[in-house]
């Protein structure tokens, strides 16, 4: 993984220089951790941020506290790291203001929508400037096409996701309260995990744990998308929809991956708009290919809506890797034009207010030929 990093890293500040880039400070865990290696477990909502420092030639720099940096030496391939403590001195902004000292006229570009507050106030205020360069799509256009060894992670990362499908699957039935079937998909999910990362390297700092808040809802509570598991009890004729997006993570990539359920029936309107979910979200998969443009995938998906007599949809997919939310976007506007080595969370879905919604998705990779679904699981078991 560290030389998958360097590597990263030396095509970064190749790209630098072609942007005009002096520095590049990345904040998002997500950015660090693709350039680095490195991630840390603290972060902005305990006030200690971690910045790595990118010019664009030489030697990179990670700033991060001080009790992450044993760890962050064992991750990391980055030697030049700068540990602060808390209540000393100005404490991030002691190493950061060493690394911008004398830069006033150099350009600086930042992830726009990702640096906290704290650090862009900082950085304004030390540099005497309103505005800095935003750097986001320069990393952002590089994570868009995967290497091939980043597509047999997510392979893996597609493993994982199945083995927590079939975990939750198997745990479904009348009278089950909802957070049991998701402590089913994290266990089933972390097994499965751990057998890979053993069989590769039992000594990995890599964790297994399948972690975060699944969304997992039943009953009328569908239609509310993104509610938690709760300690209601599943019944009779209950669709239970589970939404794996915020814990399908394997090493440190996030997956795409959604199935839904009924419990022993399945009322007709309900099994009417479950199909159309599944038609549009194929329409969507049978239109990916090199060439043609996400917005144009977008339209086929919304074509079954709107054949089926149902409104304009929401977006139908979105780029994945090592975040869960990367360029492009499958929706209206976005007309970037597929590639091989993409990677989408790619959707369907319907909802009635306060009555019913019907959802299923997965990840999919475009491929020289087509696509590639690498959570291939039954969409069409619907009751169990």
């Amino acid at each position: 993984m560290e030389n998958l990093s360097q590597a990263r890293a030396a095509e970064l500040q190749r790209r630098m220089v072609d942007e005009g880039i002096d520095l590049l400070l990345l904040t998002d865990p997500d950015s660090i951790y693709y350039v680095s290696n490195y991630w840390g477990d603290l972060g902005v909502e305990f006030g200690r941020p971690s910045i790595l420092a990118v010019p664009r030639a030489g030697d990179l720099t990670l700033i991060t506290a001080f009790m992450e940096l044993e760890m962050a030496g064992a991750m990391t391939w980055v030697t030049d790291i700068r540990p602060y403590k808390d209540g000393e001195g100005g404490e991030w902004a002691d190493p950061l203001g060493d690394l911008i000292a004398g830069r006033d006229a150099a350009t600086i570009a930042v992830e726009r929508f990702q640096i906290p507050a704290m650090v862009s106030e900082y950085l304004r205020e030390a540099l005497g400037r309103a505005d800095f360069t935003d750097g986001t799509d320069v990393l952002a256009d590089m994570r868009m096409i995967k290497t091939p060894r980043e597509i047999e992670m997510i392979r893996q990362a597609g493993r994982v996701a199945v083995a927590m499908g079939q975990a939750g699957r198997d745990a479904i039935g009348e009278g089950v309260p909802e957070f049991e079937v998701s402590l089913a998909c994290i266990a089933g999910g972390t097994r499965m995990a751990a057998e890979i990362i053993g069989s590769e390297d039992a000594a990995s700092l890599m964790s297994p744990m399948i972690h975060n808040l699944q969304v997992l809802n039943s009953g009328h509570f569908t239609s509310m998308t993104h509610m938690h598991p709760t300690v209601r009890k599943l019944e009779r004729f209950d669709p239970i929809y589970l939404c794996f997006c915020p814990i399908a993570h394997f090493k440190q990539f996030k997956l795409g991956f959604d199935r839904e359920y009924f419990v022993g029936d399945i009322r007709d309107e309900q099994a009417r708009l479950y199909e159309t979910s599944l038609a549009a979200q194929r329409a969507g998969i049978d239109a990916m290919r090199p060439g043609v443009t996400a917005e144009e995938v977008h339209r086929a998906s919304e074509a079954v809506y709107l054949d089926a007599g149902l409104g304009m949809s929401y977006r139908t997919g979105r780029a994945i890797g090592y975040s869960s939310l990367e360029k492009p976007q499958i929706k209206h506007g976005d007309k970037t034009v597929l590639q091989p080595g993409m990677a989408f969370a790619v959707d369907g879905g319907i909802t009635i207010p306060g009555e019913f919604g019907a959802r299923v998705g997965d990840t999919i990779l475009v491929t020289e030929t087509g696509t590639e679904c690498v959570t291939e699981f039954p969409r069409d078991e619907m009751v169990l």
